[in-house]
């Protein structure tokens, strides 16, 4: 396949190529190849033999139509040909550009992409609803999902662990809708995140020895505010010769321990049965020896399992949520017990939690795109009705630069946490004076 790009100009990207009377052109060489090209013969050839196969095709088409392209052009035109073969269609070139983090398609007619966390439009465009389908088809068969009108949305990974999320009419009105999350092929290492400014070096070291001492974490965070990442970074810090098994919606972690189990739930088959939800797949952990158990998001019944999981004797879990805020993911986490049909009262369930979680780490998508943790927040137990915590980092706003990015900076609060002596258990000393505020660095 053709050498992975960085697109220069998103509002431009595709030029000619995505103009209605391109994409009918596509669409008859891609029609006319399939139709009388022997599926196995198309197996059996390199892209360099499928390219030129598509271009004798493209000639003979372009000389019925009477019309000639100049060589790039062509070329171009074979290359999206083969991408309809080989690959996601339209949806390749972007695939290819590491800097997109996001594509968004809204329709046949309009792909947006983020980049540096904010949004553009790209020139790629489909030829109809059902050219968008066949792409999601092709992602989605081979995991045994589907998609149509019994079952109009679906979640599914892509082959290099991007999340793919998929809707379709009559629920997008002007649908089919697909959102893909790309992840970076090489995994980001907590080295990636200090340079991109998410956490400094303090905090990174103060959360490995969390991890190291196996408290029980929550990174909660609103949506693309980057808490799969940091979830995933934070695994990093998990020792080597530990059981991890991870359960997730549609896997995306990559853990690079050796002892590594993975799950992934599944959707009801055509009769409507056999689905295995993620508070299964949490139940059934518990009876796999593991030493830690990793929920990718917790958003329901399961969150009382985990919670139980951890109480129970699997410290150093670890899980996300959709939060706006370090409190708010603790009254987050008592909704989804309560989703999960108990009848236990609010002091019992939020006994539970302030004894099983130990830290949440909040992460934000800031204005100027980037993303920060801004709060690492210890919980440490009930006093009457309420969980008390108490911030041990946080992100302070310095104003706004001369391109427009918010000044920040992580500050510890100088609070020393009540679980340091737990972390002693484990033989994890804590580095002296990580809780003292540093110098500032902004001037």
């Amino acid at each position: 396949m053709a050498e992975a790009r960085q697109i220069t100009q998103p509002d431009t990207i595709g030029g000619m190529l995505y103009t209605p009377e391109m994409l009918e052109l596509q669409g008859e060489i891609h029609h006319r190849l399939l139709q009388e090209t022997d599926f196995a013969t198309l197996e059996g050839m390199t892209d360099g033999q499928l390219m030129d196969h598509i271009r004798d095709f493209a000639l003979e088409v372009l000389g019925e139509h009477e019309r000639t392209l100049p060589g790039r052009t062509l070329e171009q035109l074979i290359e999206c040909v083969l991408y309809e073969v080989t690959g996601l269609g339209p949806l390749e070139i972007l695939l290819d550009d590491n800097s997109i983090t996001e594509i968004m398609v809204n329709g046949p007619d309009q792909v947006m992409i983020e980049r540096d966390g904010h949004l553009s439009q790209v020139a790629v465009r489909f030829a109809d609803e059902d050219h968008i389908l066949r792409i999601v088809e092709k992602i989605i068969a081979p995991l045994g999902r589907r998609l149509d009108e019994a079952v109009p949305m679906v979640d599914a990974r892509l082959a290099d662990g991007s999340r793919l999320n998929a809707i379709i009419t009559p629920l997008a009105v002007k649908g089919p809708y697909v959102t893909i999350r790309k992840f970076a092929a090489i995994p980001l290492t907590d080295e990636d995140l200090v340079r991109f400014g998410t956490l400094d070096p303090q905090m990174r070291d103060f959360l490995r020895c969390c991890i190291e001492g196996k408290l029980n974490i929550m990174v909660s965070g609103g949506t693309g505010s980057g808490k799969t990442t940091t979830l995933n970074v934070l695994t990093s810090f998990i020792p080597h010769g530990e059981r991890v098994v991870t359960i997730e919606d549609a896997a995306e972690l990559q853990l690079q321990q050796d002892h590594v189990l993975t799950l992934e739930s599944r959707p009801p088959n055509l009769e409507g049965t056999g689905e295995i939800t993620i508070r299964d797949l949490v139940r059934n952990a518990l009876r796999m020896r593991p030493d830690r158990i990793i929920v990718g998001e917790v958003r329901g019944g399961e969150a009382l399992d985990m919670l139980q999981a951890m109480n129970t004797g699997h410290e150093g879990s670890l899980s996300t949520a959709h939060t706006n805020g370090p409190r708010d993911c603790l009254a987050r986490l008592e909704t989804m017990v309560l989703m999960a049909g108990t009848e236990l009262p609010s002091h019992a369930i939020r006994q539970q939690i302030s004894s099983a979680v130990d830290l949440i780490v909040h992460q934000d998508r800031l204005r100027d795109g980037s993303r920060k943790i801004t709060y690492i927040t210890e919980v440490q137990r009930m006093e009457s009705e309420e969980i008390v915590t108490q911030d041990l980092f946080h992100l302070t706003y310095h104003g706004i630069d001369q391109d427009s990015k918010l000044i920040v900076e992580h500050q510890p609060t100088g609070l020393q946490p009540l679980f340091v002596d737990k972390l002693a258990a484990y033989g994890v000393e804590l580095p002296e004076n990580i809780f003292m505020p540093q110098e500032s660095v902004v001037a």
